[in-house]
């Protein structure tokens, strides 16, 4: 099976990372489906995209037991467990997927493929109290734990009231294989700082927090 991480890091709170080896008919053929995961599986018209909901299902399952539901809000889409036992975030980009639960502490996670000239989209994303390395070798990195970081704390704020630019700080830091940063929400209605956690590795970058 692609199971990579499944681990407790935090009283009440599990990581898992699952390394998507399988195809579609081994997927499916491992994970407990009810009729409605089936039908949702079934709108999606892309392969890929069957496999990666089926990657997340299979996940969860390794990580609590096989009748753990997931479900989605209908409007933000936002995936929420259908028993209420945990709070829950999930990522997934090209063959890896994530999932962090949270018992009592509300979670988020982003798992990011660094396959893009992430720097022509910084202006949309990076603002001035913000600081990206000027070394060549690891200004994409840097980006992209940004975004990451970014796309995490989007999550745990339930995707509400948030601009990545104007409304999420990463306070500067020293760029490595993996650490601990801190990531800010700040708006009109709330002031948060979060520690986040990110690493670096096969040209991946994964950033999780838990508050």
């Amino acid at each position: 099976m692609g199971l990579l991480i499944k681990k407790e890091i935090e009283d009440g709170c599990l990581l898992g990372l699952w390394e998507i080896v399988e195809d579609y008919e081994t997927l499916f053929g491992i994970t407990h489906l009810n009729s409605n995961d089936i039908r949702r599986l079934n709108t999606f018209k892309n392969i890929n995209r069957k496999i990666e909901s089926l990657s997340v299902r299979a996940l969860l399952q390794q990580m609590l037991n096989s009748d753990a539901r997931i479900v989605y809000r209908k409007h933000s889409h936002k995936p929420y467990l259908e028993d209420g036992s945990y709070h829950i975030s999930v990522s997934h980009s090209n063959k890896y997927t994530s999932i962090l639960l949270g018992k009592n502490k509300h979670v988020g996670v982003d798992l990011e493929y660094m396959s893009h000239d992430i720097e022509r989209l910084a202006h949309k994303f990076i603002n001035e109290r913000e600081k990206i390395t000027e070394n060549p070798l690891h200004r994409r990195e840097h980006f992209y734990v940004h975004w990451c970081a970014k796309e995490a704390l989007y999550k745990i704020c339930n995707k509400v009231d948030i601009n990545f630019q104007e409304n999420l700080t990463i306070k500067p830091f020293e760029i490595d294989s993996g650490g601990e940063i801190t990531g800010i929400v700040h708006n009109d209605s709330r002031y948060d700082e979060y520690v986040m956690y990110y690493s670096l590795e096969k040209n991946y970058a994964w950033v999780y927090c838990m508050k």
